[in-house]
């Protein structure tokens, strides 16, 4: 099977679902070709998509609550979005590359190729078959303006909300949001085995702000060392992550030096997720559910406004998460309850009945079942 995945680095999320699926259709001996579609027009203009996200998830994250709101109003107007007739524009530039390339199945953790590839599509043009692969616990605005052939969404009780916003059920397929197979193993491992390579022993917290670093990190930091939680001998060890955040990985250092292990981009992040005593981040679908796969104790604090808050909720709604909306008044409280063991097999337990690690795989099945293709190895 020649599988092409197509996702934007708006966020890393996207960028990491589409890795796990390519690494799971590799394994089981399919063609993959990752892409950015925005790249047909050359870097500059991909660059510019990303950064532009960026900057208004670090700057003004309230943004975002303002955008998806009127994201929500607009979608009930019998009127396509402006995302779709911006997304339009690419129409050309893809044809031409499908015209030179050969794929069965297409693949997208993200909206915006979904609306190119629909685009195509309604102009009557050839188009492989189109798996749309949600990465939030929620139907985000516009969804319901693709036309693909295969909806995957993260869970049985979403459907509803789905097929209210007017996807046919038929085409709707709980299978999961995809992680890489680094956290499915690192759920298999011995944690103390883990969290001596992670940090040499001893307990510690977890921080991240995805891989933009967004959030209230240093707020996060500040208060837990001003807590009793990180002072003394035996006191917990900060791991803080701040992604591709160079600007926060300089302030960190300078404010924190080495009362803190400071990481920027990390491979190794189902490593420290499953080696953690407690895991604090904001609540990323993905990375939400990478933490869920690993049984991480789950701490959310400050979600972008938007799809973020609905990740919030699911996972507090089900008993995968702790919010915690107040960081300077609750959060070392609620770090400090999970440390004594209180709730966390609880969470851990949510976690499982809720988050399938292996869920790249059953989207490549799905893949196959759509295109006719057969799994080329025998795992």
């Amino acid at each position: 099977m020649e599988a092409l995945i197509l996702s934007c680095g708006t966020g890393g999320g996207h960028n990491s679902a589409g890795e796990a699926l390519e690494e799971a259709l590799l394994r089981r001996g399919h063609s993959v070709c990752m892409q950015n579609p925005y790249d047909l027009c050359g870097k500059n203009l991909s660059q510019r998509i990303n950064q532009v996200y960026i900057q208004i998830a670090q700057r003004v994250p309230a943004l975002f609550g303002v955008v998806y709101v009127l994201g929500n109003l607009y979608r009930r107007l019998p009127f396509r979005s402006p995302v779709y007739y911006a997304n339009r524009r690419m129409v050309g530039r893809m044809e031409a590359y499908l015209s030179e390339h050969s794929y069965d199945v297409v693949l997208m953790p993200h909206l915006f190729p979904a609306e190119i590839l629909t685009n195509l599509r309604r102009q009557g043009k050839p188009v492989p078959k189109t798996i749309f692969v949600g990465t939030d616990y929620t139907c985000i605005p516009f969804t319901e303006e693709t036309e693909c052939d295969a909806y995957v969404i993260p869970a049985e009780d979403l459907k509803e909300e789905y097929v209210g916003w007017g996807i046919p059920e038929e085409k709707l397929f709980p299978l999961g949001i995809p992680v890489r197979q680094a956290f499915a193993e690192a759920a298999e491992r011995d944690a103390q085995t883990a969290r001596r390579s992670a940090s040499g022993g001893g307990r510690y917290l977890l921080i991240s702000g995805g891989s933009i670093g967004a959030g209230k990190l240093e707020q996060v930091i500040r208060t837990l060392l001003n807590g009793r939680l990180c002072s003394g001998k035996n006191g917990a060890r900060l791991v803080v992550v701040c992604g591709n955040n160079q600007k926060l990985y300089r302030r960190l250092w300078k404010k924190y030096g080495r009362r803190i292990k400071l990481l920027a981009h990390t491979d190794r992040m189902a490593e420290y997720m499953s080696a953690a005593d407690v895991f604090i981040g904001k609540p990323g679908g993905l990375s939400s559910t990478e933490a869920a796969a690993v049984g991480a104790p789950l701490i959310h604090v400050s979600p972008i406004p938007g799809c973020e808050i609905c990740n919030e909720r699911y996972f507090a709604r089900h008993g995968m998460s702790v919010p915690v909306r107040n960081i300077r008044r609750d959060l070392c409280k609620t770090v400090e309850a999970l440390l004594a063991g209180r709730h966390v097999e609880r969470l851990r337990k949510n976690q499982r009945r809720c988050v399938d690690p292996r869920s790249a795989e059953k989207i490549c099945r799905l893949a196959e079942e759509l295109t006719g293709a057969s799994n080329l190895t025998k795992s």
